[in-house]
């Protein structure tokens, strides 16, 4: 990384504060999410926590800025966001994404430099050194000629991260990352993400394991289509307020 992207949320030694503020979103006249309000900076890791149905995957895409908002603001870095912004980037849950698509893990990790370079415009120095960086910060450079029908699951997530490291997205939603992976996989993505957290971005994620949430987020916030509690991990996650949430008894959760 460059020290430009190195610090890219501590210049003038304040944090990028991403603030949500009465968010709401309806599909076709039902609520989908209502009254969301956060607050979190760069450096910290989200986790997204609630039952099916809870509005997890509508809140990523609404801060991504791919479906609408009834009402409520989105702020970054003190602008509002009133609808994409380069500086985030939302990577869908494995399941959405087709992976027969014929594309090798550098042509994946080279599209994050087209909102930069437009389609046409051919790549420059700086294009070409964006994506080795990522392909190296995600370990990937050994396989950046395979097709990613041929990878893993979590090496697709990897390709998919080192996409957005290319983009150089300041902002990370990862609709359920670490779904279908094997422990291992489970347990590199985890550091990575805390690697790119301590680099200085911002990572929200949709999770649902909650025995590995302290380990791999700082903050959480649990949502039943409205949400219940935000704050650190350790204050969220009390037996009361995840009965309440998963509307079941304490001891088949923790």
């Amino acid at each position: 990384m460059s020290p430009s992207h190195h610090d890219c949320c501590a210049h003038h030694g304040h944090h990028h504060e991403l603030v949500i503020r009465d968010l709401a979103v309806s599909y076709r006249r039902v609520l989908a999410l209502e009254d969301v309000s956060l607050a979190t900076s760069c450096g910290n890791r989200v986790a997204l926590i609630g039952p099916n149905g809870a509005g997890k995957s509508t809140l990523l895409k609404a801060i991504a800025g791919l479906v609408p908002r009834s009402s409520g603001s989105i702020e970054w870095r003190g602008t509002a966001v009133k609808k994409w912004s380069r500086e985030f980037a939302y990577l869908p849950q494995r399941e959405e994404i087709d992976w027969s698509f014929p594309i090798t893990v550098r042509g994946l990790v080279e599209m994050g430099r087209y909102p930069q370079t437009g389609w046409w415009r051919k790549f420059s120095t700086e294009d070409t050194d964006a994506v080795d960086r990522a392909l190296h910060a995600l370990d990937l450079v050994s396989l950046q000629d395979r097709q990613i029908r041929e990878l893993s699951g979590g090496q697709q997530q990897r390709a998919f991260l080192a996409r957005a490291i290319a983009q150089q997205a300041h902002v990370l939603l990862l609709d359920e990352p670490f779904t279908g992976l094997d422990r291992n996989a489970a347990q590199l993505l985890g550091k990575l993400l805390g690697n790119l957290a301590t680099e200085g971005r911002l990572v929200i994620a949709s999770h649902h394991d909650l025995n590995t949430l302290p380990l791999l987020f700082d903050e959480a916030l649990i949502l039943s289509t409205r949400p219940l509690a935000f704050g650190p991990v350790d204050e969220i996650l009390t037996p009361e307020l995840v009965s309440r949430t998963f509307h079941e008894p304490v001891s088949a959760t923790l």
